[in-house]
């Protein structure tokens, strides 16, 4: 069966969708020895010997991995600044994954690693609105009034923000802090930073807790585990597939 070559290439873990993409049109791939940089491309996987910077592509057995991400690390499998990345905590896997989605530098939490190219597409379309839950701590006492701004949706330089859900989890008037979750299903650049900025309460601490039905838990920073046959079936059910 012919598909596009970006689809053949996430199938195959390559990379997801969208990177693939960027790999085509780099020229890095080729198909039956033939360079192709057109990515309305389409080739049977079963007929065609496809390369990725030489290498041929295998169809891997798909896995798939919650990871806490530290604060200093980068959501790419390579840095050219050499600073900590994804790739230095997943060596020793045997299977080639890449991250779904991206936790800037200076925020932690939960990222679902994997080589399935078609679930990593899934999760990550803005029609399927998969939310994404951040517990956050500002500096002061925000009012209810900013929270019900960035309930309504907030408008930043890209646009409105879609209506998030938002819950206080604590005041403390003592160190003079806020911390509450935000759910937003939209993955923008640094989009929750950005909206509590917009509200007048710079970020402190953000931390990702929750991916669709994906929760963190029972893990260390900078840790990973497979999911569970229930997390897994209940992920492909929140990205429609």
């Amino acid at each position: 069966m012919e598909e596009r070559l970006q689809k053949i290439l996430a199938a195959a873990g390559v990379a997801s969708r969208r990177e693939a993409e960027k790999i085509i049109t780099a020229g890095r791939v080729r198909v039956n020895g033939k360079i192709i940089k057109e990515l309305g491309s389409k080739f049977d996987a079963a007929q065609c010997r496809i390369t990725v910077d030489g290498n041929p592509i295998a169809a891997e057995a798909k896995v798939y991995y919650m990871f806490y991400k530290p604060r200093g690390v980068v959501t790419t499998m390579s840095d050219p600044q050499n600073r900590r990345s994804i790739a230095d905590f997943v060596q020793n896997l045997s299977e080639r994954v890449f991250p779904v989605g991206r936790l800037d530098y200076n925020t932690e939490g939960l990222l679902l690693l994997t080589n399935d190219g078609a679930l990593a597409q899934a999760l990550m379309h803005p029609s399927h609105e998969v939310n994404k839950t951040y517990l956050v701590k500002v500096p002061g006492i925000v009012p209810d009034e900013k929270f019900d701004m960035l309930r309504m949706g907030v408008k930043l330089e890209d646009g409105m923000t879609a209506p998030a859900i938002v819950n206080l989890r604590t005041y403390d008037h003592e160190m003079n802090y806020t911390l509450f979750d935000i759910s937003i299903h939209e993955g923008r650049n640094r989009q929750v930073r950005r909206m509590c900025d917009a509200i007048g309460f710079p970020v402190r601490d953000l931390k990702r807790i929750k991916m669709g039905p994906l929760q963190l838990s029972n893990l260390g920073r900078g840790k990973f585990r497979e999911l569970s046959d229930n997390e897994l079936a209940a992920l492909k059910k929140a990205a429609k597939l």
